[in-house]
């Protein structure tokens, strides 16, 4: 397994160079070079140029991509060409850290809501139930995000008064009992994107359950374990449940990676200043050293993170790791 381990990580400087050196090629052959994008209303062509040569920027591509992976490997992502005065850093890491959060609970919910509902269909395959709950969460993610956030803002938060229109204020505030006992509670905030984030995400987990259920249902040890006389309870919990949950450790491994990502649509129309609204804005906006380092940093994570799944899958199921020690 530590074989195996070593060979998948040998691979990420590799796709790292191929993500990297492609997105910065792109970056400086696309419409509008960086200091074209900065100069704003600026046309002089003397001061553009002292300003690019300044910054390296008329020099050869692989000259400049080589002192910005210089610079990138101590933590230096260079300089936003629009919010001047602001490193790379200090604007994507905080929008990071808001998108993270609110991924991570909504993460949380998706599977605590989806394994108990895929469990529950594939013990009821064969009758009317095990159809009307899968068709149900097929429904819900058919609704797209669109949709779904105008008529909560609107009841909820225009016509009830009961949440705020957007803006975001972290997971939970405190509550206080008699200025003495600090109770936390979760933010106003935090209801509507969570709706928008998890109910298409029910419907992925459920499946994927129910069908590993079903597999694990006709075990021999399943049987076995009913002969013995078992209740079902028993039976559920202690065998079909952690068997079944093995593939998830897959998914889990592609969520972990999306929750830095943040979500475009659900973070613009909520006026949720994450790192996917601020992604979208630095496309648009032609703001390259943000894509740049945005591109870099997920590719990172989602390779980390999927390494860390097989790493726990092969720990889980031993047909993993002797496969691998095999390879």
């Amino acid at each position: 397994m530590g074989a195996y381990i070593v060979r998948r990580l040998a691979w990420l400087p590799l796709i790292l160079f191929v993500v990297s050196f492609a997105t910065f090629t792109l970056a400086r052959y696309g419409p509008g070079d960086p200091i074209s994008v900065a100069a704003g209303q600026i046309r002089d062509p003397e001061v553009l140029e002292r300003v690019r040569a300044e910054r390296g920027l008329d020099r050869p591509i692989p000259q400049q991509y080589v002192t910005w992976v210089t610079k990138a490997i101590q933590g230096d992502f260079g300089e936003s060409y629009l919010q001047q005065g602001f490193s790379v850093s200090e604007l994507i890491f905080p929008r990071m850290w808001i998108s993270a959060q609110l991924g991570f609970v909504a993460l949380i919910i998706v599977f605590a809501v989806g394994i108990p509902l895929g469990l529950l269909a594939a013990r009821l395959a064969g009758t009317w139930m095990d159809p009307m709950i899968i068709g149900t969460l097929l429904f819900l993610q058919a609704i797209p995000v669109l949709v779904v956030i105008p008529p909560l803002t609107w009841l909820f938060a225009v016509e009830l008064g009961w949440l705020p229109v957007g803006g975001w204020d972290g997971i939970f505030h405190v509550w206080w009992i008699g200025g003495v006992i600090a109770i936390p509670v979760p933010d106003p905030h935090l209801y509507i994107p969570l709706v928008a984030f998890t109910l298409p995400g029910f419907v992925g987990v459920a499946r994927l359950v129910r069908v590993s259920a079903l597999e694990v249902n006709l075990s021999d040890y399943v049987r076995t374990a009913r002969a013995k006389g078992l209740s079902e309870t028993a039976v559920q919990f202690r065998h079909v449940l952690p068997n079944s949950l093995l593939p998830l450790i897959t998914v889990v491994g592609f969520a972990l990676a999306g929750i830095i990502e943040g979500a475009l649509f659900v973070e613009t129309l909520l006026g949720i200043n994450g790192i996917g609204r601020f992604t979208f804005e630095a496309v648009t906006s032609r703001d390259y050293d943000i894509i740049l380092a945005t591109t870099v940093i997920f590719a990172t994570v989602f390779v980390l993170t999927n390494l860390l799944a097989e790493i726990c899958y092969g720990f889980v199921d031993p047909r993993v790791r002797i496969g691998a020690s095999r390879g």
